[in-house]
């Protein structure tokens, strides 16, 4: 049994010990390291809650599938999924949460049609995207591909396509299969029973190995992800991740505020003086990202290709990790989608529907350059989910445009309010809430001029005051 089998066991994986570990940093220092490993667990810990809804809590609305196996959402998403931040729409999803500590999984994908677009981005522990599968990657031929953790020593069989490590013992693997529109649901559910799920020991028809020790998941907690309990739920997630050698200076700093793979961390337990360091590192942590946010995202300064991708995309940035985390978790990687966040207008004030209408309008030849497919997807600004409306309309697609209505120089303009334009415009309308909102358009496989900055989005511009 490998050793972090035996530190997870004699742990139990559990947050309730009596026990304290060490907190040897000054206020001031811990204040400094809180904000540090609050950036950087952030992702971590919203990734859990996934997790648990989805994996462990047979009980939820949006439990899927128990580990290594997988489950399949065979519709697209509504406002009444709630799972994660903002999803997609234009895809239903398949779902693995992978355990690997005892073997590695093969994942089957079936063939399927040359023009239709499909993915599996393999995102590790950290929410890092480790590798992908499908059209861009893999072609839509189909194969076997065995994905396997961070301490496994075996041999890859002759008989899969590829082999993929992945940096954490607990991985996720999130299919994207494109729905062309509902009569098309049939040929998506017939595909997504294609994609298989099996151990290497099932696959091989081999005796499985002992099966990992048990864990015992803790229940997230509504604040977990806002005070100092993060780093409870950071401890616990981090005996399934091996540390890296570029981060050892990093946890062992750390380690100074209590923080390590498996270790007990009981805010209960911290003196007045100490709880109010790690809460104002916390603080400065959000008060650096909502200027990041300002500064950079909103002023589309930055990509969300610069927020999401492996770890050497990422250069050791946790700010933008935690940043893609915390607008659109589990983000694709530059290379496999582009999003253009749409949070402000082109005055460059937040968007909100109560106050304003709006429009988007794309000049002739002018619509987003994908090579598979775009998409404008509207957020509620509070939630961050789908936006309930009449039309059960949340997104306008590539797709959709022989039915929207062009302008007379064969433009398009989409109309973005919260209500109905009327019947003349009513095709190009994209329901917004009553109040803050955000939307995100998705450009799957983008072509070179999005990335080489030759394709300039468009605004969205104010055309009525409701105040």
């Amino acid at each position: 049994m490998h050793t972090r089998n035996l530190l997870l066991t004699s742990l139990a994986l559990t947050l309730s010990c009596s026990a304290w570990a060490d907190f040897s940093a000054s206020p001031e220092e811990a204040r400094g390291i809180a904000k540090e490993a609050y950036l950087y667990g952030f992702p971590v810990v919203e990734m859990y809650k996934t997790l648990y809804i989805q994996a462990v809590d047979r009980k939820s609305p949006n439990f899927k599938a128990p580990f290594n196996q997988i489950g399949n959402t065979a519709k697209a998403f509504t406002a009444k999924d709630t799972a994660f931040v903002t999803p997609n729409a234009d895809t239903p999803y398949s779902f693995v949460w992978m355990d690997l500590r005892a073997e590695p999984l093969i994942l089957t994908l079936p063939p399927i049609e040359e023009h239709r677009y499909y993915s599996v981005q393999l995102i590790d522990a950290y929410t890092q995207n480790f590798a992908y599968l499908g059209t861009r990657s893999t072609g839509n031929n189909g194969g076997h591909f065995m994905i396997a953790g961070p301490e496994w020593q075996g041999q890859q069989p002759v008989n899969i396509d590829r082999l993929l490590r992945s940096e954490s013992n607990i991985t996720y693997a999130l299919y994207r299969t494109q729905l062309f529109d509902e009569k098309d649901l049939g040929k998506v559910k017939q595909i997504q029973k294609g994609y298989k799920v099996e151990p290497l020991s099932h696959y091989l028809k081999q005796k499985a190995p002992a099966p990992a020790p048990k864990v015992s998941w803790p229940k997230p907690t509504p604040t977990m992800s806002e005070t100092p309990d993060l780093f409870r739920y950071l401890n616990f997630l981090l005996a399934f991740t091996p540390p890296q050698d570029v981060e050892k200076d990093l946890l062992a700093r750390f380690a100074k505020i209590g923080i390590g793979a498996g270790q007990p961390f009981d805010p209960g337990k911290l003196s007045a003086q100490q709880r109010k360091a790690l809460e104002d590192g916390i603080s400065d942590a959000k008060a650096e990202f909502a200027a990041f946010k300002k500064d950079q995202v909103d002023a589309h300064k930055l990509s969300s290709g610069d927020l999401f991708g492996t770890r050497d995309h990422l250069k050791g940035n946790y700010l933008y990790r935690y940043a893609g985390a915390n607008m659109g978790i589990f983000g694709n990687s530059a290379e496999e989608a582009n999003y253009i966040g749409y949070f402000v207008d082109k005055d460059g004030q937040p968007v909100d529907a109560s106050k304003h209408d709006y429009t988007l309008h794309f000049d002739k030849g002018a619509l987003p350059p994908a090579d598979a497919f775009w998409s404008l997807t509207m957020y509620d600004g509070k939630s961050k989910l789908l936006v309930a409306n009449p039309l059960n309309r949340y997104l306008i697609n590539s797709r959709m445009l022989p039915g929207l209505t062009l302008d007379a120089d064969g433009g398009l303009t989409l109309y973005v309010q919260h209500k109905n334009p009327g019947k003349d415009q009513q095709a190009n309308w994209l329901p917004a809430p009553n109040g803050p909102f955000y939307g995100i358009l998705r450009l799957y496989l983008p072509k070179p001029e999005v990335t080489n900055g030759e394709w300039r989005m468009p605004q969205l511009t104010p055309v009525s005051s409701k105040q």
